[in-house]
């Protein structure tokens, strides 16, 4: 991509929001915001040494393993989600990848979830040929896999896995038609070099992924970045709006976070090209504001929720 992301991210801020929100305007209503929920369907127990997740088994957090959500209660809550003004929802599992035996029921709840009407996406670890060809064929819109930051810090936060194994994982959903959604975690004790690597590896993919959650760090207990100290609120502004500028048709999500948000940093995050969130009281294992602390924060700001579109309309 010929647009480098450190150029754009070092630019004076002022300069730097006046250019994010104009290409946010050029391709978005700029006061409508989409809402995601996110629904962890089997907690902890994940083999992986990810050092900012409670979830891991290796890490020293004390979260104990669940078992995997009945179909049934997933669709109850999905009904939930869908009459609180979601439009997408998001169904995560703590695996390093699904097993030929999960299947059958992740299958069952993209289909009841799309039967809703909702967008579905999932976030279920690496896949293998045969699993995206599943998920494909029962209408699966999206698929989560976050790169989580630079190539060079990576091994710094997960050793299990490769960063190489994370494209691979990206590039198959893609080519199975599935929408790619891919970002990050920034306040890991990166560099700002690290996160416009971050942004520059998300902007050159061969498409950039049609939803881009950006999250800055919850530190969780017992988890080795537990004591990593709070990021320049200003950081993460600049990263949203540098992310904004390369991928200017993607869907932004200010996701982890914004518990620990003022209401003005999150309106400077909007306003640099955010345009999704996820509602509800938790993300996974960590805190999120509630649904009517964020509906006090868009009537504040004159914001509205995204309409729910008809099931297989355009995007």
């Amino acid at each position: 991509m010929q647009m480098r992301a450190s150029s754009v991210y070092n630019l004076p801020l002022m300069d730097l929001l006046f250019r994010a929100q104009s290409v946010h305007r050029a391709n978005f209503d700029p006061n409508r915001i989409q809402c995601a929920k996110l629904l962890s369907i089997k907690t902890g127990g994940c083999p992986e040494d990810c050092a900012y997740c409670a979830q891991s088994a290796r890490n020293g957090s004390q979260l104990s393993a669940s078992k995997m959500m009945e179909v049934q209660k997933v669709l109850a809550e999905a009904k939930k989600a869908k009459d609180a003004g979601a439009t997408r929802y998001c169904m995560g599992a703590g695996w390093r990848s699904p097993k030929a035996r999960d299947m059958k029921a992740v299958i069952a709840m993209v289909e009841g979830v799309k039967a809703l009407g909702l967008e579905t996406c999932m976030t279920l670890g690496m896949l293998d040929d045969a699993q995206v060809v599943q998920l494909r064929a029962a209408g699966l819109d999206y698929y989560n896999h976050n790169i989580d930051t630079s190539e060079s810090f990576y091994p710094s936060i997960i050793t299990t896995r490769s960063f190489a194994d994370r494209l691979e994982t990206l590039e198959r959903v893609r080519l199975a038609g599935i929408n790619v959604c891919s970002g990050g975690i920034i306040g890991m004790g990166e560099s700002p070099e690290d996160r416009i690597a971050m942004i520059q590896t998300l902007a050159d993919l061969p498409e950039p992924p049609k939803s881009i959650p950006i999250n800055m760090l919850m530190p969780m207990a017992g988890t080795p970045l537990a004591d990593v100290p709070p990021l320049d609120p200003i950081e993460m502004v600049r990263t949203i709006a540098t992310m904004r500028i390369l991928a200017p048709k993607s869907y932004v999500r200010l996701s982890a976070g914004r518990s620990a948000m003022s209401d003005e940093l999150q309106a400077m995050c909007f306003f640099a090209g955010a345009n999704s969130i996820f509602v509800g009281d938790t993300l996974l294992t960590a805190d999120n504001p509630g649904d009517s602390k964020d509906a006090q924060l868009f009537a504040r700001l004159g914001l509205r929720a995204e309409v729910l579109r008809p099931c297989g309309a355009a995007a």
